[in-house]
């Protein structure tokens, strides 16, 4: 019949995720050790799953937690517990609401840092204040199952990395379509995206654990220091710094690289050369 619509029941379809949370809960916390203080700033997003679907299928709202309540969660766990480690903040709210509500049977907590760096004068750090230095942010997830125990992800993203040389692109596939010209010297831009797993969580050391690995993609990258190493690609750049990683975390690893586009300006209408000294951002 032309323009029929059947009306379904509650009984005729299944409720594939019903997982709900608070998106980006932004804080800093502050730690004093006398005159020193330390921080941490933070942007936290948090999602639970219960063990039924009422509210969904009958508008039944007496198993449901607040999105405010878990948004005071992410604040009071940050005075009581602190933030030291962002990977352990996030294990600490999976615990909370897993071990406080038991008709919570999943968790999932976003993480991710500002980059602050402390202040220094003459190699002289300063005891109360800080330069956000924008080298990558910092990031985790973790979630975990009731009788579960937790995975963490970790992760460092928006961090732009560029070399003058010592990268091309040739050889590639052509045919009617292909406009672009065999590049044998090129600068190679990017901004990466970096998240490897852990597994389950037993006595890891989050933070020197970070800290060995964010250096990895860079030198991935650019290679030795004196002399560089030559990209053939974007993908065996790519290719470089997971394996790089993997050699530590023998786990899964996920690398984006986006392009940054420069190309070589004509400057002959104004009677200068241009050894390829002045380039124009194509696309970001």
């Amino acid at each position: 019949m032309s323009g029929y619509q059947k009306n379904y029941q509650n009984e005729d379809v299944e409720v594939l995720n019903s997982e709900y949370g608070k998106n980006v809960i932004k804080l800093l916390r502050i730690r004093r050790d006398g005159k020193k203080h330390c921080i941490k700033e933070v942007e936290v997003c948090v999602h639970i799953r219960l063990d039924s679907v009422n509210e969904y299928l009958h508008g039944d709202n007496s198993a449901v937690i607040p999105t405010d309540t878990m948004k005071n969660i992410v604040l009071a766990l940050a005075k009581c517990k602190g933030i030291q480690i962002i990977e352990q903040f996030a294990l600490d709210i999976c615990n909370h609401l897993i071990s406080s509500y038991c008709h919570v049977v999943y968790v999932k907590a976003y993480v991710q840092e500002v980059p602050w760096r402390r202040l220094e004068k003459n190699g002289i750090p300063h005891v109360h204040s800080f330069i956000c230095v924008p080298e990558g942010i910092r990031f985790c997830e973790a979630e975990q199952c009731q009788n579960g125990c937790p995975l963490v992800i970790s992760g460092i993203k928006e961090l732009k990395l560029k070399k003058t040389t010592q990268s091309g692109f040739q050889g590639f596939h052509r045919d009617k379509y292909t406009t672009i010209p065999d590049r044998t010297d090129r600068v190679l831009s990017a901004e990466l995206f970096c998240k490897w797993s852990y597994g389950v969580c037993q006595d890891i050391d989050f933070d020197y654990s970070f800290r060995n690995k964010p250096t990895n993609p860079p030198h991935a990258f650019s290679g030795p220091p004196d002399c560089g190493e030559y990209s053939p690609c974007h993908q065996k750049t790519i290719n470089n710094i997971q394996m790089l990683i993997l050699a530590r975390v023998p786990q899964e690893i996920e690398v984006t690289l986006n392009n940054i586009y420069y190309d070589v300006i004509d400057l002959e209408k104004f009677g200068l050369t241009n050894d390829k000294e002045v380039r124009e951002l194509l696309k970001y």
